[in-house]
Order: structure tokens, then C-alpha cells, then sequence
């Protein structure tokens, strides 16, 4: 019973440490706000500041998960280029390395432990949690994780050391440790699994650290289990990337890249880069591992080696990853060609949700940098044009699987238009810090205008959605007249988009008639159907419900066209500078 008792209670430990990693995790991000994803789509103009933004921010949100996940997603937006991705992606893995510096210094055996004021915190924690300020709830979000992080690590060790320190399970361990480098690949394989079942490799590494500092495992299937969690942090970036876009996938391919070249590498000169750790340990003044056994040393080596341990997984988990970047960065654009042959792009389709002119940073001065944040306004309305063919396609789709994907696509341009937008005003922005004339000036208010209302068409098309799939929840449908007209609606607001996209890439618009014909044609024409629909309404040609439907569908159209109109009316007035 008291077995039983013990297993659960590490088990629970477990939970409580991966539960407090989320929550501090997840705090600082709020906490953050927008600034640190700006920091991390911002900051990536070249491969080193890419690594370095990978660090930092890696670093302060303790989770390499976290970071891969936002890259993931901004490349999914469009946001980042693959290969400046890819320089975050490795700054990431080595920033995660501060986590096992932490853990560390809480299994060293120090007299100091951060177990010890893990509960004291969790008090202040809760004051901040119940108060009614968003930041301080925030912070005391990040200060509860902290707590159940580190008194669930506390506890772990203690019931885990309790649990394994008995003659059976040593004779268990010793045997699976006795193959050579068999045992060091079916730990690799171990540690792999253990990463992929826990979804963090925070968690593996903590285990891992219970493990060698009780003894139960040498250093050599500590380290082959640390290679495994560099192998199983990779998985969870590729199922999240699995149901995004090409660009994505390729960014997931290439955190698994770095970490599977890194691990075939260190296994063929296993011993001598565990002789590496060892000398450096062992010039800090701590037992070698490598050349001290565990048991058979006097108590006083014993200890010694019982508080180098920690260090020595430490140590070698950080020199990993700084060798393998030094290694790999200097091959980033050889890594994009690979894991761009590995996900190729679908025939037939492509994919241009992305910064293509503003994501290397401000120019010399703020007329350039003006010209550049242009582009990039083209650049967006050519996106809004391609997501508004999704409104076309689940209007007329009567297969629920293909209207469901195609609904998605419509949530999906929603968030890469918000994205999107965010990006070229935190670039205007920028701008306008600086030293610029007042016709400069007027053109950046323009252009805050502009991408708003872009933004606005990508609400516009979800909103679309939502009324269609509300409509299939009631088992209504529109008829082939219904249909009919939706079309010819849908291709007067086509033709409105068509002019936009030209108007914004005229740098020579004189007038806008062009924009206000296309208007004037969908007002029209959204009368004529309102009136019509009173009309079947009063004659009961169609059902009540159904042609409420119908009705908002044809709204949220023309309010498309208002947006298109305020467009090109903008355009007027950045041209007029």
C-alpha cells in the first residue's frame, strides 16, 4: 500500500510539475502582450539576430515548446521567412538550457533550493490572482507556476529517490545498462519517448536528473537520455504544424533537423565529448564522472560526484546545442533547400502569406522605408483578394467536409489579416518615431487607414462563415435562384477587389471612378434584392428563416464593398503627397 501510495504521489508530482510549467509559462506570455511576439517577428532580420531573439525569448518564457509554436504560427502567417526561422529555432534550443541550469541548482544538493520558497511564493501569488488588474494577474499567474513548478521538482525527487532506492529496481536498471552502446541507444530511445509522452522535455530532464543523482543510472544514460528529450521536443512542433501551411511544416522540419543531426554527431564521438564534460566539471573542481565510479569512492568523493551530476547534464545538454548551432548556422540556407524538398509545395497551389518587403527592418530614411511599407500594402490586398475566394467557395458548396475546410480557410485569412495588419503598423510606427515631414506624415495616417480596413475583410469573410455554418446547424439552404444572385453579387464584389488591387499598385492614381462605378453596382444591386426579398417574403416564396440568411449574407457583401471603397479613397490621398 505504502508503494501504491508512493507511485501516485510521484506521479502527482509530475502533474503538478508540468502544470506549473504551463502556467508559468502561459503568464509571462500574457504578461508580455504582443510585445514579445513583436520582439520575436521584429527582431529576426538576419540568421544571428534570429539566434539571438531565440535565446532571449526562449530564456524568459522557459519553454522551447512555446517559442517553436509561435514560429510556427508566424510562418504559418506569413510573417517570418523560413530562414530567419530557422536562426530562432537554434537560439531556441539553446536558451532551453537555462531550464536544466535551474534544475540543477535545485538537485545539487546546496544547501539552497528553490523548493524552498516555492510555497512562500505561491502565497504572493494568490494576493496578485485576486486582484482585479490584468498585469498583476498575470504576474501572479507566473508566480503560481513557478511554485507548483518547483514544489512538484521538490517532491518528485523526494518520493522518486524514496520509490527507486531499493535492490530490485537497481538490479532492473543495472541490467538494461550493461549492453554497451546498445544501452546508450535504447536510452536515447527512452528519453525520446518519455519527451513525446510528457509534451515537455523540462519534464524528461528533471526525471533524468532524479535518476543519475540517486545513482540509478551512470552518466553515460543520462546523457543518451538527453539526446533522446533533443529528438522528442521535436515532435510537438511537427504536430502543430501538421494542419498548417507549407512554410510551416518546412519550420517544424528544420527544429528536427538541427536536433537529429546534433544527436548523430555526438553519438559518434560519444566518449570523447563525455571526456569533454568531464574535464570541464572536473576543472571546476567536482569528481569526473567519467573516470570516478559511483559506488566504491570514499563518502566525501561520493558526495562530490552526487552534486557534480546535475552539472554534468547540465553541461553537456548547453554544450549540445551551442556546438551544434556553431556548427549549423553557418548552413541555414543548405537546411532550407532540404527541408524545402522535403515538404514541397502542393501543385497547383502557391502560398504568399508573408512579409516580402518590411521584414528586414527600417531603411536609411523614412520616404524608403515609406516605399517599402507600400509594397507590403499591395502585398496584403493581393492576400484579402485570394481569401475572398474562399466566400465564393463555401457559399456555393453543398458537401459539408469540403464547406467545413473551406470555412477554415476563411478563420484561418481572418487571423493572417489581423497578423498582418499588426505588423505594417508596428512598422509605421517605427516610422513615425523618427524624424519626418509632415507629408510623410499624412501618408502614414493614409496607410493606418488602409490596413485597417483590410483587416476589416478578412472579419468580413469569417463573419460569412459563421452565418453559413449557423444556417447548416438549422438545415436550411439557399435555392438555385438564391444562389444565383449570391453569384452575381459575389462577382460585382470581385470586380470591386479587382479595382483595389489596381488602385494600389498605380503609382500614378489620378482618380478613383473606377472604384466608385464598382461601388455604385453593389449598392445597386443590394436594393434591388432587399426590395425583391419583401416582396418573397409577402408571397412566402421562400422560408422566413432561410431568407434572413440570405439577406445577411448579401449585408456583410456590401459592407465588403464599403471597406474596398474607403481602400482606394486612402490610396487618393497617399498618392496626393
Amino acid at each position: 500500500m505504502n508503494t501504491v501510495l508512493l507511485i501516485l504521489t510521484a506521479l502527482g508530482s509530475l502533474g503538478m510539475f508540468l502544470y506549473g510549467m504551463n502556467l508559468m509559462s502561459g503568464g509571462l506570455q500574457k504578461l508580455a502582450g504582443d510585445s514579445m511576439r513583436s520582439f520575436l517577428a521584429s527582431m529576426t532580420s538576419n540568421r544571428f539576430s534570429g539566434l539571438l531573439t531565440g535565446i532571449v525569448v526562449t530564456a524568459l518564457v522557459q519553454s522551447s515548446t512555446a517559442t517553436t509554436l509561435m514560429l510556427v504560427s508566424f510562418v504559418n502567417a506569413g510573417l517570418l521567412t523560413l530562414a530567419n526561422a530557422i536562426g530562432v529555432i537554434m537560439g531556441a534550443n539553446i536558451g532551453t538550457t537555462i531550464t536544466a541550469w535551474i534544475f540543477a541548482l535545485s538537485f545539487s544538493g546546496s544547501t539552497f533550493s528553490l523548493g524552498m520558497i516555492a510555497v512562500p511564493v505561491m502565497f504572493f501569488a494568490f494576493l496578485l490572482l485576486s486582484s482585479k488588474h490584468s498585469k498583476r494577474k498575470n504576474l501572479g499567474e507566473f508566480l503560481m507556476g513557478f511554485g507548483f513548478l518547483f514544489l512538484g521538482l521538490t517532491t518528485l525527487k523526494e518520493n522518486s529517490t524514496i520509490l527507486l532506492n531499493n535492490e530490485p529496481v537497481r538490479v532492473f536498471l543495472s541490467h538494461w545498462t550493461g549492453f554497451g552502446f546498445g544501452s546508450v541507444l535504447l536510452f536515447m530511445v527512452v528519453g525520446s519517448i518519455m519527451t513525446l509522452c510528457l509534451q515537455s522535455s523540462a519534464a524528461t530532464m528533471s526525471i533524468t536528473m532524479v535518476l543519475v543523482s540517486g545513482g540509478f543510472i551512470p552518466f553515460e544514460m543520462a546523457a543518451a537520455m538527453v539526446l533522446g528529450e533533443n529528438i522528442g521536443t521535436t515532435i510537438t512542433s511537427n504536430i502543430a504544424a501538421s494542419v498548417a501551411n507549407v512554410s510551416a511544416k518546412r519550420t517544424a522540419r528544420a527544429h528536427m533537423l538541427f536536433n537529429v543531426f546534433g544527436v548523430i554527431w555526438v553519438l559518434i564521438l560519444f566518449h570523447p565529448f563525455l571526456n569533454l564534460i568531464g574535464a570541464i566539471v572536473e576543472s571546476l573542481g567536482f569528481p569526473n564522472p567519467t573516470t570516478t565510479p559511483f559506488s566504491g569512492s570514499t563518502p566525501r568523493i561520493q558526495e562530490d560526484l552526487v552534486a557534480s551530476l546535475p552539472y554534468c547534464v547540465a553541461t553537456l545538454h548547453s554544450l549540445f546545442n551551442i556546438i551544434n548551432t556553431l556548427i549549423l548556422i553557418w548552413f541555414i540556407p543548405l537546411i532550407e533547400k532540404i527541408v524545402t524538398w522535403m515538404v514541397p509545395s502542393p501543385k497547383g497551389e502557391k502560398e504568399s502569406f508573408r512579409l516580402k518587403h518590411i521584414s528586414g527592418g527600417l531603411l536609411s530614411t523614412a520616404e524608403l522605408s515609406l516605399n517599402e511599407a507600400q509594397q507590403e500594402i499591395n502585398n496584403f490586398g493581393d492576400i484579402c483578394r485570394k481569401g475572398f475566394g474562399y466566400i465564393r467557395l463555401a457559399i456555393n458548396e453543398q458537401d459539408e467536409e469540403k464547406f467545413e475546410d473551406f470555412n477554415k480557410s476563411l478563420i484561418k485569412y481572418e487571423e493572417i489579416t489581423d497578423r498582418i495588419e499588426f505588423e505594417i503598423a508596428s512598422y509605421l510606427n517605427e516610422i513615425s518615431k523618427g524624424e519626418i515631414s509632415a507629408m510623410s506624415g499624412s501618408r502614414i495616417k493614409s496607410m493606418y487607414k488602409i490596413i485597417g480596413e483590410m483587416e476589416s475583410l478578412g472579419d468580413s469573410g469569417e463573419a460569412i462563415g459563421r452565418m453559413l455554418t449557423r444556417m447548416r446547424v438549422h438545415s436550411k439552404s439557399f435555392d438555385a435562384d438564391m444562389l444565383k444572385k449570391l453569384n452575381k453579387m459575389l462577382d460585382l464584389v470581385g470586380r470591386a477587389y479587382d479595382v483595389m488591387v489596381q488602385n494600389l499598385k498605380d503609382t500614378n492614381l489620378q482618380n478613383i471612378s473606377n472604384a466608385i462605378d464598382a461601388e455604385c453596382s453593389i449598392n445597386d444591386f443590394r436594393n434591388l434584392l432587399r426590395e425583391e426579398h419583401i416582396i418573397n417574403l409577402e408571397s412566402n416564396n421562400y422560408n422566413y428563416q432561410t431568407g434572413v440568411y440570405y439577406m445577411d449574407v448579401i449585408s456583410e457583401l456590401e459592407k465588403i464593398g464599403d471597406f474596398i471603397i474607403n481602400i482606394s479613397e486612402s490610396m487618393m490621398k497617399v498618392r496626393k503627397k
